[in-house]
């Protein structure tokens, strides 16, 4: 499958010859990036000192280097002051949110919050609109949405109890983007070999949600985000009801891992060109081996298979390595 990823790789950058050309990392310090695509709009969120940022461009390059609009600064003394990671700017019914998990300075009270923004540009000051009451109020980060035959869904990463120990997926109903309703249920959990090569805690995290027609999938990270084993998996979603575990398959092997010169790709968010024709991946890699959370952007392109609708990805693309430009970049 690797050798096929390649050819079709070699055949992009042979038609992409007449385009330019740019080489990763498009952001050479950076974690668990986020970027949509909404409206001719590239927008890229992200925290940095005690604070969720905002970039815009129209160029899917340039939004990592575009200045950045502080969207959100927590209240002092709050139980979401502290601690904000991963924060993922969602659309929803024309209503802008961000989901995003946050603490009081102790990591075991990380629960997910959401914020909101009713103006048309993201690129504003968005309203703390409450946390989410997720069922048994347990360790929660990483949340996500997934809309599915009209029914909003969140998914997250979090503890079955109170301790340490190990990090699963889990998804809950919404009644609307702000509001959980009735339990949460467990649709992963770390199991094979290489979920389990960072040590303890074991850990699936960072899930998103990525659809091609009628297929649904849930991109995830594996292993221990420290290590050098950090990678991405893949849930397909195929039973009618996202709330039944059994609706749900993970591939025996990693969906995209890293190499001898890419180290721990992980944490993704997917986007298109700018003219719509390609897929892209957005994720964070470890700057050097050995990096634990020192970590950089990069980008690339993917397709779907044309029978079985999965997404293909083949092998991470070193830095350095000069690939076309997204299809359509201004």
């Amino acid at each position: 499958m690797r050798n096929v990823f390649l050819i079709a790789l070699l055949l992009l950058v042979a038609i992409g010859e007449a385009r330019e050309r740019f080489a990763n990392p498009v952001a050479e310090h950076g974690a668990d990036p986020w970027v949509i695509h909404e409206e001719g709009r590239y927008y890229y969120c992200y925290s940095g000192r005690g604070a969720i940022w905002v970039a815009a461009s129209d160029s899917l390059l340039k939004v990592f280097k575009s200045k950045a609009v502080e969207v959100w600064r927590p209240e002092r003394g709050k139980p979401w002051s502290h601690g904000l990671w991963a924060p993922e700017l969602h659309r929803i019914g024309g209503v802008w949110y961000v989901y995003v998990a946050a603490d009081d300075g102790d990591n075991a009270q990380h629960r997910m919050q959401v914020l909101r923004r009713q103006e048309a540009d993201p690129c504003g000051p968005f309203e703390h609109a409450g946390e989410l009451n997720l069922a048994e109020d347990r360790w929660a980060i990483d949340g996500t949405a997934l809309e599915h035959a009209g029914q909003l869904y969140h998914i997250w990463s979090g503890w079955e109890g109170t301790e340490n120990v190990q990090q699963n997926l889990y998804i809950s109903r919404m009644e609307d983007p702000v509001t959980p309703v009735g339990p949460r249920v467990k649709i992963s959990q770390p199991e094979h070999d290489w979920e389990l090569r960072g040590g303890n805690p074991r850990i699936n995290e960072g899930p998103t949600a990525l659809v091609n027609g009628e297929d649904t999938f849930v991109i995830y990270s594996a292993s221990g985000s420290w290590s050098d084993h950090y990678c991405l998996g893949i849930l397909k979603l195929v039973g009618g009801d996202p709330m039944d575990p059994a609706s749900w398959v993970k591939s025996r092997k990693p969906w995209f891992e890293g190499s001898r010169r890419v180290i721990a790709p992980g944490h993704a968010s997917f986007t298109v060109s700018p003219d719509g024709r390609e897929n892209w991946i957005v994720y964070h890699v470890a700057r050097h081996p050995g990096a634990g959370w020192d970590r950089q952007v990069q980008i690339q392109p993917f397709t779907f298979d044309r029978t079985h609708g999965a997404p293909e990805i083949g092998a991470p693309v070193r830095a350095g390595v000069k690939i076309p430009v997204p299809s359509g970049e201004p």
